[in-house]
């Protein structure tokens, strides 16, 4: 066997594979005896007529088809292995020649990566800041909601709750007909319907309005026409605000005593949300930064598996893979077409992987079964069964679990080097970090 490889782009390799005229035949004859133990020839028992009889009967290009095809996945896995080609998928193969047989495989392989000295990465985390104006906000929507709604006697105002029926009409056919129905008065422009809630203000319970109006454009078929609308007011109804005292904070059930507790514990649920924005956003940082310091290399399988998992995602969302593509035939696009336009976003995140990853490697991040057992038992806090202990004791999803402490773990540290707060480094330290570059040197960290 010869076998010749060749690098190209996309960290994809090349392997040109030629067998031998000896082997070739050799595997010719196990076609022989394979098809001719199989096969009934006239004047012959099964599995006993003579080669030269099998060759007229089949012909004997059959038989090299089938010594070629047996050949090939065996001479493939030889081939690598000589050739150390470190394959992450299957490989695209391209017969050349059916006798001898030679073929070329273009093979997937792992990834590279390169990093610069991630050490210049620095940021100033974000002060977080509580205003009073924000806790007075919350506090008082959390008034409004715990308020209950009430008759009222008087024409409908903004903020109020009616009980409507509506019917409406586009060229003669009844649309919408719904019967007590609740709807907000609201002047938000962001309504299903814009405008309609104006149309109902000053109204008077059970009072009928009616109005024409333009349905918007994400209305399908209806999109754009005119809808005569019949409205019924039933009934309307208001807020009716509690005092804000002590009572009020022991009525929402959390333990709370007075009003000076419940605010501050929305003061402390106020800091540690705008805590956790101000650490997103600087993780967010620290990964942009070292992504601009990757240089990394993937073959596209790895796109095509992250363009999967992105779409089994939106399978969840819509229900199911059925109700995906119906909401893509009502937009007018192509599977291939949604394809394509998730790839920037799948591109971005095996980049983004593979520099983490890469970083974690040169940091020493390691994860051990002690870190996954911890996780396992927090997770079962919010859950319970023993189905779902099950799920996480299997294999699969421990290891689900380790790449996720992993990846965290490795932005936590990274996170630490950018904010300066990991201690000075030790010299066993020193001796693992990658060292500064220098102008002119091409530092290598290749996976």
């Amino acid at each position: 066997m010869k076998v010749s490889t060749e690098k190209i782009e996309g960290s994809q390799m090349v392997l040109n594979v030629e067998v031998e005229v000896e082997e070739m035949e050799d595997a010719i004859k196990k076609a022989y005896h394979r098809l001719g133990a199989k096969t009934t020839v006239p004047g012959f028992r099964k599995g006993k007529a003579p080669l030269e009889m099998l060759e007229r009967y089949y012909g004997r290009d059959a038989f090299v088809e089938d010594a070629a095809e047996h050949l090939l996945s065996e001479v493939y896995d030889r081939a690598i292995q000589e050739q150390e080609v470190d394959a992450i998928a299957q490989p695209q193969i391209d017969v050349l020649h059916m006798n001898p047989l030679s073929f070329k495989a273009t093979v997937p392989v792992r990834p590279t990566a390169e990093l610069e000295d991630y050490h210049q990465i620095k940021f100033e985390p974000e002060e977080v800041v509580v205003t009073e104006e924000e806790e007075a906000e919350v506090l008082e929507r959390i008034h409004y909601r715990q308020a209950p709604w009430e008759p009222v006697e008087r024409p409908a105002a903004f903020g109020d709750l009616l009980a409507i029926n509506v019917e409406g009409t586009v060229e003669g056919k009844v649309v919408i007909d719904e019967k007590e129905g609740l709807y907000q008065l609201s002047p938000d422009p962001s309504n299903a319907l814009p405008g309609f809630a104006e149309q109902l203000e000053g109204a008077e319970k059970g009072e009928e309005r009616v109005f024409t109006m333009t349905l918007p454009e994400d209305r399908g078929e209806l999109s754009g026409k005119e809808c005569n609308f019949k409205v019924l007011v039933n009934e309307i109804k208001v807020k009716n605000l509690p005092e804000l005292d002590d009572e009020f904070a022991k009525s929402l059930g959390q333990g709370l005593e007075t009003l000076d507790s419940l605010k501050e514990k929305i003061a402390a649920d106020l800091k540690d949300r705008r805590g956790m924005e101000v650490r997103n956003r600087l993780e967010e940082q620290a990964i942009e930064a070292l992504v601009a310091l990757a240089r990394v290399e993937f073959p596209d399988i790895m796109v095509q598996h992250e363009i999967d998992r992105l779409i089994e995602e939106r399978e969840r969302y819509f229900g199911d893979r059925e109700k995906l593509e119906m909401y893509l035939e009502s937009i007018k696009k192509t599977q291939e077409e949604f394809r394509n336009e998730l790839r920037p976003m799948a591109e971005r995140a095996v980049l983004r992987s593979l520099a983490l990853q890469r970083f974690a490697e040169l940091e020493g991040v390691d994860v051990s079964d002690a870190d996954v057992d911890a996780e396992v038992e927090r997770i079962m806090q919010h859950a319970s069964g023993e189905g779902v202990r099950r799920l996480f004791e299997t294999p699969s999803t421990r290891e689900t679990i380790r790449r996720n402490i992993f990846m965290k773990k490795a932005i936590d540290r990274l996170v630490e080097i950018a904010t300066g707060d990991n201690e000075a480094m030790t010299s066993e330290d020193e001796s693992t970090a990658p060292p500064a570059k220098e102008e002119g040197d091409e530092n290598e960290y290749a996976t």
